[in-house]
């Protein structure tokens, strides 16, 4: 892939995806094609009134090429032959909830290794250093990193349904191992088993939403995961600061773990099925057609019928025999075709940048990191953090769809490089030293400083979960449905390299480049997301699934995606693409 491929120049990959955004003469959007689209989601038409509509509607001056507003009107062609993706049914909502245990799951892990690490020292045997507490610590990223580099290939060869199934049963067998453990590396390997099933929920779950949720209610629908993410790791510090003075409490922290997955292996072993979109592409389409009914029960036989007609025609764009020769055509497909290697170096970035700008270190350390500054009980101020995480993801659930991906990453982004900037300086004052594996508070006033950093923590932690720590999981979104799995499987191990890294060398750069330089590199990483965001990430909210890669063609499109995104939200789905080319006379009022 050349970089004017990834820039914009088109190629012949680009060309075949193009949907005309330049304006030119052949092809492109005129204001009567946009006369015959039924664009105001209250049911009123926008025609283009020359000579002939006004003399039908005998009402309104001829405007030229302006449009005007009429009122609704009986038409017989004006039937759509796709499924109106406007409600959320009931069984939606439960695949939904269903998939989402995974994410409780992956925040489970987050949330009980920070209070564990306080006091696991003594059940092993040993005061742990703190290499050996990024040791255990990092061994869920490794796993998870493995586990999604397979997962991809494995959810599009034997489905979504039956490899969440099986992540199930990792995060039994990890949480069986790291209950028995009585050594370090005991500990290690339970967490290292327990990785391999968060890193099949953490691709699988958001692909499996993102399949299945109507377009208007997709940015909602896959942030219910993050919800769970949010929700595991608060319930896993509230259940580790009530056992935290119990010895051994920290295993029935990591035993309750086992009930979750429990429950999602049983649900999706006897009611839950798998994603129309996945039993097309595996030629089930009858089974395909009966849950699309169940999806859309206000649909018709023949809006089914031509949603599946849609996706086998998707699916016709990577050939292949066998599971090999689709992965080896979608990797090529990955790395070779414009929209989607755009898409892929976005979402590998996005993810990049969550673990790169330091939150999960604050996660899997925080009650580390409060115990240095000097709070003595610091697993129950953890879990401020944690609720904060929630509520203000919670907060973004009801705002993502409306405000838009790009602009809610970068009000995330801004507010966590004030905050970041806020803790550096406090740590600087605060003036803490390391002998081995014990921080000591050197200033004289530590206690204010150390309320300073716990507000900074709290207010970058918000700014975090409003944006940047959901709207990466929507990288289900921008991928053609053909490598959506592989491509979510490149971006979710980037994840998952960048809390390798993170989770294995925090407490080394307290130790080595201390508090105020680490948080210091992490301000000055946001800082460079931002310029990522800026530059590289267009706004998707209200597409469908094949819009985003229309989108990609030929370049980003970041202006023409926020215009297309900002006429949307005012007129409704019906508003084409191809009206983001510059706009004829009359086009600017509707913007």
């Amino acid at each position: 892939m050349s970089l004017f491929k990834l820039f914009g120049k088109k190629h012949d990959s680009d060309r075949q995806h193009d949907v005309k955004l330049s304006h030119s003469a052949e092809g492109s959007t005129t204001v009567k094609d946009l006369a015959k689209s039924k664009i105001a989601p209250s049911g009123e038409y926008f025609e283009n009134l020359d000579d002939n509509s006004r003399k039908s509607t005998g009402q309104y001056e001829n405007k030229g090429t302006r449009f005007q507003k009429i009122q609704p009107v009986d038409d017989e062609d004006t039937d759509d032959d796709e499924v109106q993706e406007d409600k959320v049914s009931g069984l939606i909502i439960l695949l939904t909830l269903t998939a989402s245990i995974s994410g409780f799951m992956f925040g489970y892990d987050t949330g009980y290794i920070s209070s564990a690490l306080v006091s696991i020292g003594g059940d092993l045997g040993k005061t742990l250093s703190y290499g050996e507490e990024e040791y255990i610590t990092a061994a869920t990223s490794l796993g998870a990193l493995i586990a999604s580099i397979l997962s991809g290939v494995l959810g599009d060869y034997f489905g979504r349904r039956p490899i969440l199934m099986l992540s199930n049963i990792l995060f039994v067998i990890g949480a069986i191992v790291q209950c028995a453990a009585h050594s370090v590396w005991m500990m290690i390997s339970g967490r290292l088993v327990m990785g391999f099933g968060v890193g099949i929920g953490s691709l699988l779950a958001p692909v499996f939403i993102s399949e299945l949720a109507p377009r208007k209610y997709r940015g909602r629908l896959v942030i219910i995961n993050c919800f769970g993410t949010t929700g595991g790791q608060l319930v896993a510090y509230a259940i580790g600061a009530g056992l935290s003075r119990i010895k051994n409490g920290w295993r029935a922290a990591v035993g309750i773990s086992m009930f979750p997955p429990l429950l999602q292996f049983l649900a999706f072993l006897f009611f839950l099925p798998d994603t129309p979109r996945f039993l097309v592409m595996k030629g089930r389409i009858s089974q395909a057609h009966g849950i699309l009914m169940k999806i859309y029960p206000d649909a018709t036989e023949e809006q089914v019928n031509s949603s599946i007609k849609e996706l086998q025609e998707l699916n016709r764009a990577l050939p292949g025999g066998n599971v090999l020769q689709r992965l080896w055509y979608g990797a090529k497909l990955l790395h070779t075709s414009g929209p989607a290697f755009r898409a892929l170096f976005i979402t590998c970035g996005m993810q990049a940048l969550q673990q790169f700008t330091g939150f999960n270190s604050l996660m899997y350390f925080s009650a580390t990191i409060f115990k240095a500054v000097g709070f003595k009980d610091s697993t129950a101020v953890s879990i401020i953090v944690a609720a904060t995480n929630f509520i203000f993801t919670v907060v973004a659930f009801f705002i993502i769809d409306k405000v838009g991906r790009r602009r809610l990453m970068l009000a995330s982004l801004y507010g966590m490089l004030a905050f970041l900037v806020l803790n550096s300086v406090a740590f600087h004052f605060l003036d803490i030293t390391f002998h081995g594996s014990d921080a000591i508070v050197n200033s004289s006033d530590s206690h204010t400083w150390g309320i300073v950093i716990i507000i900074a923590m709290i207010g970058y932690v918000a700014s975090y979960a409003v944006g940047c720590g959901n709207v990466p999981w929507q990288q289900g979104e921008m991928f053609p449905q053909a490598v959506r799995a592989l491509g979510s499987s490149y971006a979710t191990a980037t994840n998952w390299t960048g809390s390798l890294v993170i989770s294995a060398t925090f407490l080394t750069m307290l130790q080595n480049i201390s508090p105020t330089g680490t948080f210091a590199l992490f301000a000055g990483l946001t800082l460079l997301s931002i310029i990522f965001i800026l530059l590289f990430f267009p706004e998707l909210s209200g597409m469908s699934l094949e819009e985003s890669q229309k989108v990609l063609t030929g370049g980003f499109h970041i202006r023409e995606s926020m215009k297309i995104a900002k006429m949307r939200k005012k007129y409704g789905n019906k508003v084409p693409l191809s009206v983001m080319e510059k706009p004829e006379s009359g086009v600017e009022d509707m913007a």
